[in-house]
């Protein structure tokens, strides 16, 4: 670990602003459409150990479960949402998406294979005016805590370079999309996916920089 990610922490930590009114605790996106947004249940409490061991701020274990048309949702600054297949959202839970991330929160979307082509459209049908812009590894999701070169490619899928998109509100990265990367399939147990330590140690690198950056960004 670098010096300069603890001082790019502790600056984060002693200058944010933000307040929620519940404890902090990674939320997992239920929806509809038929794809499997339940797979893996363990990587969000995986992920939120390795948070808690490597930095020292307090989360709960065990993941919460929402839907976008939950009020709650605006308790949690972290979204997490993945799977193979198709999502379908209503109108009243994409009007609450937009209002959540209009408003200071963050979603983070993993492909986990077969996800893609339903999420742009999901994604095009809340910003129908704005794309989805290409993350450079100079971005400091890449650098707030971990000094990481690019986007892990934690599973083959199609063989394609791992790519991070993102949505900007004013400016603000509101939206992060992982494509060919699956980096969440890294933070399950080993024998889940056989996935060897060195790579499922660049998984929670890059996933505990995904919720440093969702925290802490201005």
């Amino acid at each position: 670990m670098k010096i300069i990610s603890f001082l790019l922490l502790f600056f984060f930590l002693i200058f944010s602003e933000k307040t929620f009114s519940s404890p902090l605790q990674l939320v997992r996106i239920k929806y509809s459409g038929g794809g499997d947004w339940y797979n893996d249940p363990e990587v969000l409490p995986n992920l939120a150990k390795e948070i808690e061991k490597r930095t020292d701020i307090k989360i709960i274990k065990e993941q919460k479960i929402l839907s976008f048309d939950s009020p709650e949702i605006f308790d949690y600054p972290f979204l997490y949402l993945t799977g193979h297949g198709n999502i379908i959202l209503s109108s009243e839970e994409k009007i609450m998406l937009r209002r959540y991330l209009t408003s200071g929160g963050f979603l983070y979307i993993d492909d986990d294979y077969g996800l893609d082509k339903y999420i742009r459209k999901t994604i095009k049908e809340l910003y129908p005016n704005r794309k989805l812009h290409l993350v450079s590894t100079d971005n400091p999701i890449f650098k707030i805590f971990y000094d990481m070169k690019g986007l892990p490619k934690i599973h083959k899928h199609d063989g394609k370079p791992a790519q991070a998109y993102a949505i900007f509100d004013s400016g603000r990265m509101v939206l992060f999309y992982t494509y060919e990367s699956n980096i969440s399939d890294g933070w399950a147990d080993p024998e889940t996916h056989g996935d060897p330590p060195n790579i499922r140690e660049q998984a929670f690198k890059m996933g505990i920089n995904i919720f440093l950056y969702a925290i802490f960004r201005k």
